[in-house]
This record gives structure tokens, C-alpha cells and sequence, in this order.
């Protein structure tokens, strides 16, 4: 019986790469670039597992289900914000670049705000952003009332004002030109109201359609930090 012939080398089947290993880490870090991508609508437990390149059902050894892998996206991408220590004579100015850095995450991650908007963030970097955000906010004299409602006020501001400008880019409202265009309608609208019967809206119709997220955003600021410092100013704090 004649010798096998070996294969030529050049020839010989290549190994396929060792598979990464599935591990929670890297289930949440695909799903956000599937987030980031695709958007929270496309970002299911199936479309995840074609990512990975596995069983959709080898997922749930590591995720219970997706409302807990949303968990897990939102309390990572939560690092990003930036808390600073309370440093007497800023603490305005503190609070309110705390409050730009959460809108900058929400604003970087499509979609997020949408996750974000009726969660609360009980992981472990959201345990640490809320212990350091009131740290913030009662070194600024807030009594505890005002500084455990300041909080969530400012989060909640913060997170509906990200949707709203997430919105305007994700497809699932009106693109940029259309808001723009809707906005100068409305704005021609509220002008040709009869002045005497409506003389608020004539009146501050350049306001009320600006589409200046950035200075809207920062007068929301204004507002409620104000009204935090004059609510702690009534019970003589500093």
C-alpha cells in the first residue's frame, strides 16, 4: 500500500483563531457600540449574540435579560462624567460643569438618554456618581432636603434636555432642517397673532423657537442653581 502523500504546507488548512471568552465585560462594551452604532431599537439579546458571533441563549449565563444588560450599558458609560471635589467659592460653577459633563455623555451615546429617562442608576459607578454628587451639593449648605431634590432635579433637567437633542439626530423625530424649518413657521405663526389678544407670545416669540440648545440648556442651569442657592439662603445657610 503507497505512502500517504503530505499536503504541501502552503497548502494546510490554516487553525481558526482561538475564540475571545464570553464574559460580562465584553457583552456590555459590544452592546454599547451597538447602541452607539444602531441605536437602542436595534440593540436586542439576538442582534447581540450575531455580534458576539454566538448563541443568543449563551448570553443570559451573563446578562438575566435585556433590561438588565441596559442596566449594565448605563452604569458603565457613567464613569465618563466627571464630579469634581467641592472647592469653596466655586460651588456654582462646580455643579453646573458637573451637570455639562453628564450632558456630554448622554449627547456622545445614542440613545442613551432614552435608557437613562426612567432608571435609576443603582450599579456600582451610579452608587458613586449619587455619593458624590450630594457631597457636591451640600457643600454648597443645601439643607438635606434641598440637596437630595436638587440632585434628582438636576439629573432629571439634564437627561430630558439630552433626549430632546438626541431626538432631533437619531431619526426618530424631525432632522435638523425640518426642526429648523418648523421652527422659523412657528416663529412667523406666534408673530402674526393678533398682538392685543396675545401680546406674551407676540412678544417673545424669538425666544420661545430658538433652537439655541446650548444657551437653553445653560439658563435651565441658572434657574435651578439659583433657586437651590435661594432655598438654602431662607433657612440661613451659606
Amino acid at each position: 500500500m503507497p505512502e500517504e502523500i503530505p499536503v504541501p504546507p502552503w497548502r494546510r488548512p490554516k487553525k481558526a483563531p482561538p475564540r475571545m471568552p464570553l464574559t460580562q465585560d465584553r457583552i456590555v462594551d459590544t452592546a454599547l457600540g451597538i447602541l452607539d452604532a444602531e441605536g437602542l431599537d436595534a440593540l436586542s439579546m439576538r442582534r447581540l449574540a450575531q455580534e458576539l458571533k454566538t448563541g443568543h441563549a449563551s448570553l443570559y449565563a451573563h446578562v438575566g435579560n435585556r433590561d438588565e444588560l441596559l442596566d449594565l450599558v448605563f452604569d458603565l458609560v457613567l464613569t465618563e462624567v466627571e464630579i469634581p471635589e467641592p472647592e469653596p467659592g466655586r460651588w456654582a460653577e462646580q455643579v453646573k460643569e458637573m451637570c455639562r459633563s453628564l450632558r456630554r455623555m448622554f449627547l456622545a451615546h445614542r440613545d442613551l438618554a432614552r435608557i437613562a429617562i426612567d432608571r435609576v442608576p443603582l450599579g456600582p459607578n451610579g452608587i458613586l456618581g449619587m455619593e458624590r454628587t450630594l457631597n457636591l451639593l451640600r457643600a454648597g449648605g443645601l439643607r438635606d432636603e434641598l440637596a437630595a431634590y436638587g440632585g434628582d432635579l438636576l439629573s432629571t433637567f439634564v437627561t430630558a434636555e439630552a433626549l430632546e437633542q438626541s431626538s432631533r439626530h437619531s431619526g426618530t423625530e424631525q432632522s435638523e432642517e425640518q426642526a429648523g424649518m418648523f421652527a422659523d413657521q412657528l416663529h412667523g405663526y406666534l408673530k402674526s397673532l393678533p398682538a392685543t389678544q396675545f401680546p406674551n407670545l407676540v412678544h417673545l416669540a424669538g425666544p420661545i423657537t430658538s433652537l439655541d440648545s446650548d444657551r437653553r440648556f445653560e439658563l435651565g442651569l441658572e434657574i435651578i442653581i439659583a433657586g437651590l442657592v435661594a432655598g438654602a439662603g431662607d433657612d440661613g445657610d451659606t
